[in-house]
């Protein structure tokens, strides 16, 4: 059997469409196990960029497997839109290789008001898209989930009970109570679709695996956004951790062969948060524009800074990281130096492990940095790492050693040629399709 976790290793946008995309040439199933459509995966298939926030990256791969599991929360709208969306573009049998958790929870039109209200007057810097309200009735026990399609009429004494909930919440923000017939009625042609769609994914997935299958386990968000390892209370909902892939995709700890952390070359977060190597300089908006640092999902501008090595080894720890995935190393292309950061000055000391619990006080843990020399060639045609300029090189080892985490490949440009390949966990070492 063949299992592999796709991990983001930072604070999300790491560049995970396209690792997965890239590795689901070797896989036949992939499976979304967490979050919602708050989360964008970009990918540029032969000059087209597609995102989507719902479906698998693996699901421009023709006859792949495409599983989202129980541990998900599923905007139906969202979903059915982008299935249309790519059918427009061509692609075919997204609905046959497709597969719904009947138990996956639903995001309803009262979960985007109380978020889109929350938002106004707390700014934690979530996207609005209901996901966190999603995830409360979740473990509240008055979620809706995606098997409850099947019989409205309990489906609607379900929702009056989540809505005698939210009432007094949605009321205190000034908002309107909906009433149970708008959540409800226009529900019912999204459920003729989906219904077809929905299945027992534990079980799905738990065989494929037992009987010989590559899976890939795709994630969401990012370490450093984890609802009890990252930098709370400006984190997700979820568990986009390696032990949030095994709940979430249904299946026990032990079917997961290798896990790979995504990084980029350097760092980006979106919304609110500590984040302790960013910067407000020419390096910063550099990183911003060439990188094309915008939200898949919201368009928002991320913020941007240097690589943070304490913080990376924290995501290899929580996450026992068999490997790293490389992205965005052109992003650095014309920068004369380039910075990381390698440990941390705190009251206490210098320390070298992530001080998680101390960077949102100010003035208790200030980075550390090395400098590296930066390079001006292109990188996009490098398909070894000797093709790589010496201080591009010299760089991806720096990190590499940092991390203490063997680096399986290095991402070069967004397209699938554009890639490196050290290691390839499904098959060893390959070359680059």
């Amino acid at each position: 059997m063949s299992c592999v976790a796709v991990i983001g290793a930072q604070w999300g946008d790491e560049g995970k469409g396209k690792i997965v995309d890239f590795y689901t040439e070797f896989a036949n199933m992939v499976v979304r196990w967490g979050g919602g459509p708050n989360a964008g995966h970009t990918l540029v298939v032969n000059d087209d960029k597609v995102v989507v926030r719902l479906l698998p990256s693996g699901i421009l791969r023709e006859g792949t497997k495409c599983v989202l599991g129980q541990g998900m929360v599923v905007d139906l709208a969202v979903l059915l839109g982008e299935i249309d969306e790519l059918g427009r573009r061509g692609q075919k049998g997204i609905a046959e290789n497709l597969v719904v958790s009947n138990r996956a929870h639903l995001v309803l039109s009262y979960h985007i008001l109380v978020d889109g209200l929350r938002e106004a007057r707390q700014g934690i810097g979530t996207t609005k898209k209901g996901i966190g309200p999603a995830y409360e009735d979740k473990v509240r026990r008055t979620g809706i989930r995606a098997g409850d399609l099947a019989d409205f009429g309990k489906l609607a004494k379900k929702v009056e009970a989540a809505l005698d909930q939210w009432a007094p919440i949605i009321q205190a923000f000034g908002g309107e109570v909906p009433t149970v017939d708008s959540v409800v009625t226009p529900l019912e042609p999204l459920a003729k679709r989906v219904l077809p769609l929905l299945g027992d994914t534990s079980k799905i997935v738990d065989h494929a695996i037992r009987t010989g299958g590559k899976v890939l386990l795709e994630g969401a968000q990012g370490t450093l956004l984890d609802v009890d390892h990252g930098t709370y209370p400006y984190v997700t909902s979820s568990s986009p951790v390696a032990g949030g892939a095994a709940v979430g995709a249904g299946i026990g700890p032990n079917r997961i062969d290798t896990v790979i952390g995504i990084t980029k070359a350097y760092a980006t977060r979106v919304g609110g948060g500590p984040f302790p190597t960013e910067l407000d300089d020419s390096d910063g908006v550099h990183l911003r524009e060439v990188g094309a640092e915008f939200g898949a999902v919201t368009g928002r501008p991320r913020r941007t800074g240097w690589l943070d090595l304490p913080a990376l080894k924290y995501a290899a720890r929580v996450n026992g990281l068999d490997g790293l995935a490389l992205t965005k190393l052109d992003v650095l292309t014309g920068l004369k130096r380039i910075r990381v950061c390698v440990a941390y000055d705190t009251k206490e000391g210098r320390v070298t492990d992530f001080p998680i619990d101390l960077i949102d006080e100010p003035g208790r843990a200030t980075p550390v940095y090395e400098e590296l020399e930066g390079w001006s060639e292109t990188l996009g045609n490098a398909r070894v790492l000797d093709d790589l300029p010496l201080a591009a090189r010299a760089y991806v080892r720096f990190l590499e050693e940092g991390a203490g985490v063997p680096l399986f490949l290095v991402s070069v440009g967004p397209r699938r040629r554009e890639t490196i390949i050290l290691h390839n966990p499904f098959v060893g070492r390959a070359a680059a399709p």
